[in-house]
């Protein structure tokens, strides 16, 4: 096996951020988030395509949560000693495949042995985006680093989706889910040729004393780790509970036939939050954490009052959702930072483990969430839905307001 030197020594070679490479890293983040989100935006067609309910069908996206939450911290913990570089490739590879597979799909049960393999492929990816972003970074500049590669997100939502989503209306879903897998052997080849190898860190060398590393009891006691932690879960089960079943949400707002251009919307609003935190958050971390909150919460207040109105409420739905937009968009960016950070003060290994437990818990809301949006809108319609959403954002502004010291402190450290 090749060794590496520590990554010290290619960040001080660096003058700046190199583009290249954290754009093909985005551009892998970019295909996980479409993969992981286009059910969203086709669910009505894969729905009476396959011949089952919008709540079955949105199990698309949970039984996808489900393989990158239950595979994510075995995975890390399995690859820590393979050379990030061929592990990437390997994830987009089995991408490719997944996607592949979900657009073949004869019925119901290969479509979810699909997205299965698919969350999967994402549990490695993400357990390894954010600190192959952050190691090839100089240094200061770790926090950008890690939002350039995050843009992927966004494009993904205000772009690939809505695109998704034209595809599926024109031409079909499974035609949609093939363009994927076409933009993913275009991701394989721009991480060949751009992104650098690196390999273990540092203290993860052969022949490193076992305190190098950080058990996930030792990085949960970190101070700060348990909140950011909580926050990812209550945050992300609220965003996924509404935006999972978003399609019937606006055809019962009277906009079905507008779903791509309020998600368009909805993606424009990310692009800007995520450019805009990309700028600041090495700088002013908590500002940008609470006013994301804050923006969340009140888009899916104003989603929960338009839902109860009897009157139209056109305009509120579209305002909601460019604060939604708003207000998501750079969450990613700050709580993997968070995350990264508050490890840091116990040793890289904890940043690492920390980042493995977030992706852990990310996808497992992003499940439980596809699930419990499925039962409300089953039994009680997409007011709940709406209902549900708000109050979770609540409760994220909450602890993130509370956590003051070392989950979300004023400003980055280093």
């Amino acid at each position: 096996m090749t060794t590496t030197s520590s990554d010290a020594q290619p960040r001080a070679r660096q003058a700046g951020l190199p583009w290249s490479a954290l754009l093909a890293l985005g551009t892998a983040v970019f295909i996980t988030s479409l993969t992981e989100t286009l059910p969203a935006g086709v669910l009505p067609q894969m729905s009476a395509s396959l011949e089952v309910s919008s709540g079955a069908t949105g199990q698309a996206v949970t039984v996808y949560a489900a393989g990158t939450a239950l595979t994510a911290i075995p995975l890390a913990t399995a690859t820590a000693a393979v050379p990030r570089k061929p592990l990437l490739l390997g994830a987009m590879a089995v991408f490719l495949v997944a996607n592949t597979l979900t657009a073949a799909a004869p019925g119901y049960a290969v479509l979810l042995v699909g997205r299965f393999l698919a969350g999967v492929a994402a549990g490695l990816a993400w357990a390894i985006l954010a600190g192959y972003a952050r190691r090839i970074a100089p240094a200061g500049l770790e926090g950008r680093a890690i939002a350039v590669a995050m843009t992927g997100i966004p494009v993904a939502l205000s772009l690939g989706v809505p695109a998704g989503t034209l595809i599926g209306e024109q031409v079909g879903w499974r035609a949609a889910f093939g363009a994927v897998s076409l933009a993913t052997l275009v991701v394989i080849g721009w991480i060949s040729v751009s992104v650098p190898g690196v390999g273990r860190r540092a203290d993860e060398k052969a022949g490193a004393p076992a305190s190098a590393k950080s058990s996930l009891r030792q990085t949960l006691a970190v101070p700060g780790v348990v909140a950011i932690m909580v926050t990812v879960t209550t945050f992300v089960l609220g965003h996924t509970i509404i935006y999972a079943y978003i399609a019937p949400y606006l055809a019962h707002a009277g906009l079905g036939s507008a779903t791509d251009a309020v998600l368009l919307a909805f993606g424009v609003a990310c692009l800007v939050s995520i450019w805009y935190v990309g700028r600041h958050v090495d700088r002013r971390p908590r500002t940008l954490m609470v006013t994301a909150a804050v923006l969340f919460t009140l888009a899916t207040a104003a989603l929960a009052a338009a839902a109860l109105a009897v009157t139209a409420t056109h305009l509120i739905v579209w305002g909601a959702a460019v604060l939604w937009g708003l207000g998501w968009g750079g969450v990613p960016t700050l709580l993997q930072t968070a995350a990264g950070q508050a490890g840091m003060r116990h040793s890289p290994a904890a940043a690492d483990t920390a980042q493995a437990v977030l992706v852990t818990l990310w996808n497992a809301a992003m499940a439980l969430g596809g699930i419990i949006g499925g039962l409300l809108l089953q039994s009680s319609g997409v007011t709940a839905v709406a209902v549900s959403a708000a109050a979770l954002g609540a409760v994220s502004l909450l602890i993130v307001a509370g956590a003051r010291h070392h989950a979300f402190p004023a400003r980055a450290t280093r």
